[in-house]
């Protein structure tokens, strides 16, 4: 619940000061709660203190995800500037936009667990999550292929020195109950093999009708440290989902005069996703200046999709056409990470150098699946009538498969010029190599023998060049130039591999520790995406690489305790993210879909520090979310709104006891549109759950 637990995106360490000054600790050994995290992994694969990285790194700790009461942790990035979190059906993925880009895949503990949409994820329960960072703008320096916007990393609960046990049980509205436990502590008598087991049910109906859920996390990490300076580290999780298939509602402003609970799919539709996820992670000290960390990360997910789906909206009748979909997707990812940190100096400048070795392989598979003529009545958006007759006749889809070979060598220098400046310099060169055995990504002439099994090949450089100026010890100016890249894997019409989409950004910030307890950063940023395919005007079968996209913005994030007992969690921004260059289908000057130019969340705590009343408190927030457009091209806009959620709690020593009202004033919003599917995704009415924990 702190920056010392598990540090960030590889294995945590403890403390807040420069990597030139202190030692790195690999091995964490308590757990602090507050609002504050001083520093992670996330921006540089080593733990740096926050207020020396020239980029933006928000962290919603432990604490705040207890206190706002969330059962799904994509909740969690609506207390990040910049981040808008984007709803897709059956809330089956993990996807949200950053900085007006869309985000699809995911970090945990820096290893690659969700690889874009169409893979199979299940849903992520809070009670494995430590805390959730974010790390805005290009991360392709560190973690190779990624979109511009950023990238959010998921760290997990660690096992700790001191045992500890706690039992919690959720429950709330819409048939909402969650029993849950979080075990640890040493499993020798001389504290050598430590183990935490996390574990978690959750059984959810829905105020969509029809619309119910469960989800099963369990979560195992064993630790052996050989001596103070060697440790390895075995943890795996396995998680399974299943529920209803739900699309939303219509992108189209007949959707205001629909009720929210209203449900166009299949009733018996269901989509259920497993994943199990494995890392072993070895960290060794071989003095104060020599460090070396290798993981092997591996990610199987399975999804099954069986219902009725949309296929088209008619909006004069309003009424949508529905065929049926049974479809198997499979996903195998493993991953090896080797990095190498030397600490050194150069005469007075001390250096802290980074060198890296990451070998991925991937490999995604969409079995046979067979998609239905439409049925015969389709279902009105009023008086929707559920289909009960025979599956129409079904053309079996070809399978798809592709696997995907990476290879990333990064090398990177935090430079101490001065004791108050600081330089962060650093590449990476990935070597990307795709094979596909169809026309999934795009349609051949048959007439030129084109073979889909041929091999993409890439190759990119993606660097990044900060400075940090501390004039005062607690203000932290910086800059910073960065780059990333995501293969096209696409032929033009004259048979040429299209290079990657690439992305550029430049930043500028401020970074504040107010007091010892509480922080802020204020950034500025332009982002150009290029490199973005659109349809070749001569042969609409092909494309070409014209398209490009412009995002600007101001952020500003506020986190710690204001007095004691009084913590706060806040962020604003301002964000203009447009087509800059485009076609019919993403038409110039257009907005991004699910970009809002404006947002702002506040959440704040206070719990009573003595007297007879101690440890009685209560929370409040506001999320507000400014006008977005649905869909690209922009024809429908989703009206802002603002959001009020409360808690009320009692906390003694080993147990507590927490109530929470989500949307508090009831108000009728819709959280997100999905361009990919034109559909909308309304917000939850006024609903309420309550947590009782007993820890021993």
């Amino acid at each position: 619940m702190q920056g010392g637990e598990q540090g960030g995106s590889q294995q945590g360490n403890e403390g807040g000061q420069t990597a030139q000054e202190e030692d790195i600790e690999l091995i964490v050994t308590g757990e602090q709660d507050g609002y504050l995290v001083p520093s992670s992994t996330i921006g540089t694969r080593t733990d740096t203190p926050l207020r020396d990285v020239p980029q933006s790194i928000q962290v919603v700790p432990r604490q705040v995800l207890e206190d706002q009461g969330l059962t799904q942790i994509s909740d969690a990035l609506r207390n990040v500037s910049g981040v808008t979190p984007r709803k897709t059906y059956s809330n089956s993925g993990f996807i949200y936009d950053i900085r007006g880009f869309e985000a699809a895949r995911t970090l945990r503990n820096g290893f690659d667990i969700q690889l874009g949409r169409g893979t199979p994820t299940t849903v992520t329960l809070p009670n494995t999550i430590e805390r959730v960072e974010v790390l805005k703008g290009p991360a392709s320096v560190l973690y190779g292929v990624f979109e511009p916007g950023g990238v959010v990393n998921l760290v997990t609960k660690q096992p700790l020195s001191d045992p500890y046990y706690e039992a919690e049980f959720t429950a709330g509205q819409f048939s909402f109950y969650q029993p849950s436990v979080d075990l640890t502590g040493p499993l020798t008598s001389d504290g050598r093999l430590l183990y935490r087991l996390t574990a978690a049910y959750q059984n959810s109906g829905s105020f969509v009708a029809f619309v119910n859920s469960e989800a099963i996390s369990i979560s195992p990490v064993l630790r052996d440290d050989f001596s103070d300076a060697t440790s390895l580290t075995l943890a795996y999780e396995y998680s399974y989902s299943d529920q209803v298939f739900y699309e939303g509602l219509p992108a189209n402003p007949v959707l205001f005069d629909l009720p929210i609970n209203r449900f166009l799919n299949d009733p018996d539709g269901r989509i259920d996703n497993t994943t199990h996820t494995i890392n072993l992670t070895f960290d060794h000290e071989f003095n104060d200046n020599l460090n070396l960390r290798s993981a092997f990360g591996s990610y199987f997910s399975r999804g099954k999709l069986a219902a009725y789906r949309i296929a088209d909206f008619d909006y004069e009748n309003n009424s949508a056409s529905q065929f049926y979909r049974d479809q198997f997707t499979s996903s195998d990812y493993y991953s090896w990470q080797n990095d190498l940190t030397v600490k050194f100096n150069t005469g007075s400048i001390q250096h802290q150098l980074l060198l890296g070795l990451e070998l991925t392989y991937r490999h995604l598979e969409y079995r046979p699946t067979s998609d239905s003529e439409l049925i015969p009545t389709g279902i009105d958006f009023f008086n929707p009538v559920y289909y009960e007759g025979t599956i129409p006749p079904v053309e079996i889809i070809d399978p798809f498969s592709s696997s995907t070979t990476t290879v990333g060598i990064y090398l990177q220098d935090l430079v101490a010029l001065l004791p108050n400046l600081k330089l962060l310099i650093g590449g990476r060169y990935d070597f990307v190599s795709e094979r596909a055995n169809s026309t999934f990504q795009f349609i051949p002439d048959p007439s030129q023998n084109f073979d889909s099994a041929d091999e993409f090949k890439n190759e990119a450089f993606s660097p990044r060049v900060g400075i940090v100026y501390q004039p005062i010890e607690p203000i932290s100016l910086y800059a910073s130039f960065s780059r990333s890249f995501v293969p096209n894997n696409t032929l033009t019409r004259e048979r040429d591999l299209i290079e990657p989409t690439r992305g550029t950004q430049y930043e500028v910030g401020v970074k504040a520790d107010l007091t010892d307890s509480l922080s802020a950063t204020l950034s500025a940023y332009q982002i150009t995406k290029t490199n973005i395919l659109t349809e070749d005007p001569e042969d609409p079968d092909f494309s070409i690489p014209i398209g490009e996209v412009r995002s600007r913005g101001i952020e500003l994030d506020v986190g710690g305790e204001i007095l004691p007992g009084w913590n706060i969690f806040a962020s604003a921004f301002l964000n203009d993210s447009i087509v800059t260059e485009g076609d019919e289908f993403s038409p110039e000057g257009d907005t991004l879909a699910n970009s809002p130019k404006t947002g702002a969340s506040l959440w704040t705590t206070y719990e009573i520090q003595s007297g007879d009343f101690q440890g009685l408190g209560f929370g409040f927030g506001l999320f507000y979310v400014g006008d977005r457009e649905a869909e690209v091209p922009n024809d429908f806009v989703l009206p802002s709104y603002l959001r009020a959620d409360t808690s009320l709690f009692y906390r003694r020593d080993n147990w507590d006891v927490q109530l929470n009202v989500r949307n508090l004033f009831d108000t009728q919003y819709y959280e997100s549109g999905d361009s990919g599917s034109f559909t909308v995704f309304p917000g939850a009415p006024i609903n309420v759950t309550g947590r009782i924990s007993v820890r021993f």
